[in-house]
Parts: C-alpha cells; sequence; structure tokens
C-alpha cells in the first residue's frame, strides 16, 4: 500500500503532549488548561490539514527555482547537509524576527502567540499563513543551488526540533544553552514581560540571536502571551483579529505613505484601540457561565476530529479528490464549532446544518443512489420542522441550560 507515513506525526506529538501533561501532574504543575490547550490543537489540526494541499505547490516552487535559477549545482554530501542545515537556520532567524518587526507578517505569526500557556500543545498553533510566507524566505535556497530534494528534507527534520523547546517541563541544560535554542530560551521568547519583548528568535542554533543582538537570558518567572491578551476561544477570531486591526489601522490612516506604514511598518503602528471596536462588530462576546458538559462534547469532537485526520493523512493517495475536499471542510467547521461553544454561543447549532450537508455530500458521493437523498431530505426537513426544540434540546445538552 502507498502509505503517507508522515501522517504517524500526529499520534508522535499527541504521545509526548501526553507525557508533559502526565509529568507536569506528577509534580503539581499546572501548565495546561483545558480551553487553551483545544484551541492550540484545534489550530495546529487546521495547519497540517492545509498542508496536504500546500506542500505540492511549495515544492514545485522550490523546483522551478532550482531548475531556472540555481546559481550553483549543489550536490548531497556530508558537508554539504550541515551547510544546508546552517543556511535554513539563518533563513529562520530572518523570516522570524521579521515575523516580529513587521505588521503584514505578524498578522500570520501572532497567532502563535497567542497562548497563555507554554506547553508542547502551543508548538502547533502554527497557521497555513506562515507556510506561505516562510516558503518566501526558503525560496533562496534553491536559487542557490540546493537541490528541491534536500530542502524538503531538511524543512522536515528543522521543523521537529522546535516543537521540544515549547516546555516549562525540563530546566536549563548546561553547556548546550551557548549553542542550541534550548527551552529555556524559547520560554523567553514566548513571554510576554518588557525585558523578553521580541528576544531570542533563533529556531536551532541560539548563535544568531547573540551574533545580531536579540539574546537575553531567562531570570525572571515568564508571563505567556500577548502584551495585550485575545482573551477568545474563536477559531476564525484567533486567526483574522490582527488582519482586521491592520485593514481597520491602514484605512483609518491618512494619506498613502501612513497606510503602508501601518502595513510594511512595525506592528506598533497598528491602533491600540481597533481591537476593542472591531470585537464589538464581530466578536459579540457572550457572558460565558461554567458548563461541565460543554467540556465533554467539545473533548469528544476534538478526539474524533484528531482521528479523521490521522486517517485522512495515512490513506491520502487513496482519497478522491471530492472527498479530500469534503472532509477539510468537515473538519474546519468542527473546529469553528468547538472554539464557537467554549464561548458558548447559541449560533453553534446552525453549525450542525452544515456539517450534516457536507456529510450528504460525501455519502451521496460514495453511494448515489436515490434512496440515499431522499432519506436524508426527510431528516432534513423533520429538522427543520422541529428546529426550535431542537435547539433548546440541543443547547441544553452541551451546555447544560438553555436561554432564549
Amino acid at each position: 500500500m502507498h502509505l503517507n507515513y508522515l501522517a504517524l506525526a500526529v499520534p508522535f506529538f499527541l504521545t509526548f503532549i501526553g507525557l508533559e501533561y502526565l509529568v507536569a501532574r506528577k509534580n503539581g504543575k499546572t501548565y495546561f488548561k483545558f480551553n487553551d490547550s483545544i484551541t492550540n490543537l484545534s489550530i495546529g489540526i487546521a495547519e497540517r490539514l492545509l498542508d496536504t494541499f500546500t506542500v505540492g505547490l511549495f515544492y514545485f516552487v522550490y523546483d522551478y527555482l532550482y531548475r531556472h535559477f540555481a546559481v550553483f549545482d549543489i550536490k548531497a554530501s556530508v558537508l554539504l547537509w550541515v551547510a544546508l542545515l546552517i543556511c535554513t537556520d539563518f533563513i529562520w532567524y530572518w523570516y522570524h524576527r521579521l515575523a516580529h518587526e513587521v505588521t503584514v507578517f505578524w498578522c500570520a505569526h501572532v497567532v502563535h502567540h497567542q497562548s497563555e500557556e507554554f506547553n508542547y500543545t502551543v508548538s502547533a498553533r502554527i497557521t497555513v499563513f506562515q507556510a506561505f510566507i516562510r516558503t518566501g524566505f526558503w525560496a533562496i535556497l534553491p536559487v542557490i543551488g540546493f537541490p528541491p530534494a534536500m530542502i524538503t528534507s531538511m524543512l522536515l527534520v528543522h521543523g521537529l526540533y522546535p516543537f521540544f523547546i515549547h516546555t516549562r517541563t525540563i530546566g536549563k541544560l548546561g553547556i548546550l544553552e551557548y549553542i542550541l535554542v534550548t527551552p529555556s530560551h524559547h520560554r523567553v521568547h514566548h513571554a510576554s514581560n518588557p525585558q523578553y519583548l521580541d528576544k531570542n528568535y533563533g529556531d536551532v542554533f541560539i548563535i544568531w540571536d547573540k551574533l545580531f543582538g536579540t539574546f537575553v537570558k531567562e531570570e525572571e518567572e515568564p508571563v505567556y502571551g500577548l502584551t495585550k491578551p485575545l482573551e477568545s476561544n474563536s477559531f476564525l477570531w484567533q486567526h483574522f483579529h490582527f488582519i482586521l486591526e491592520m485593514l481597520y489601522s491602514a484605512r483609518q490612516a491618512k494619506g498613502w505613505r501612513n497606510k503602508l506604514r501601518v502595513v510594511f511598518g512595525k506592528p506598533d503602528n497598528v491602533d491600540p484601540g481597533a481591537r476593542a471596536i472591531l470585537e464589538k462588530k464581530f466578536l459579540l462576546r457572550n457572558h460565558v457561565t461554567e458548563a461541565p458538559k460543554l467540556f465533554n462534547y467539545v473533548l469528544w469532537q476534538i478526539v474524533a476530529t484528531l482521528v479523521l485526520l490521522f486517517s485522512f493523512l495515512l490513506l491520502e493517495h487513496y482519497v478522491p479528490v471530492f472527498i479530500q475536499v469534503c472532509v477539510t471542510l468537515l473538519i474546519l467547521l468542527t473546529l469553528i464549532n468547538c472554539g464557537a461553544i467554549m464561548e458558548q454561543k447559541k449560533w453553534v447549532f446552525y453549525l450542525e446544518y452544515a456539517r450534516y450537508l457536507v456529510l450528504c455530500l460525501a455519502g451521496y458521493y460514495v453511494w448515489p443512489h436515490p434512496a440515499f437523498l431522499c432519506a436524508a431530505a426527510i431528516i432534513m426537513i423533520t429538522a427543520f420542522y422541529f428546529q426550535s426544540h431542537l435547539r433548546e434540546h440541543y443547547l441544553r445538552l452541551v451546555y447544560g441550560y438553555y436561554r432564549s
């Protein structure tokens, strides 16, 4: 069978997340919070899912640049693999630094810093927007002359290391602190303490930060998250809030020079009052009350989504394109649903119609029989007829209460 063994990354990472949770609990540490961990995993699921459709595009870009613009004809050897690792890490440093210093890049990278906890689930907070931006930076590698196969292999290895530095369970690592980016260094990077802001950009080697003056040692206990906490579990809001803030600020700015300064200057140029205005317009916060049933329903959905994601990735070569689209829509709708449930939105009930429609489309593709359409239509008509009662029952089931 032609299986995609990269799907094994899903259980691999989940295993280490579970081990970290057990170690933290044994030591009496509360490094995990339910809402925070779920939102982290949700963002990671979306990124891994969408990577299925973008990896081929990125490889095409590298291959095109290599065939048409390569300066050197590099052949794989031990020394050149080491050279590629150093070049990749150097480019990463500058991509990462500019992602903090340029507003339009920060729009994509801010998602990675929204979590107010610091554990292995935070490493999952990568968006497909970041993948596109990083590819733009790494495009220099095939121009230098590194073959696309070497580049993609190195990016897989280079992307694995950062997972292990997103933890509070590992202290300082002695002499390695002078060479590698360690958990201690990366805790500083994710902190919102004034002395830690915009420091320690390195991914594998810490030498770049020391060379370019952005290194700070961990001393004071870090406080994690944004300087202005997002305070939202919404899957969509976490992805798009800063894009909206940037666009709002650019629209309010006078003159094209000031508008361009907002987009391509420092994130500080974004109007600090923009978020509050946009939250009133788009977020519509509810007063969140304790609802234990909510956690069980969200957890069940995330577990089911992870199983579906793993199966989809493992068997992707055997899944028809239409079913791939249906699975993608179903997973994204579920992630939006989980975020909205944790915010206790009542409109989540209507997302169930959307998920049902996607399931019906996938089912009809697999079994294109009139009987299937009739049964699906009868269920939908019945649901519309009894909608008010179903909505009340649904909200009681999910939240444990119902308010009209």
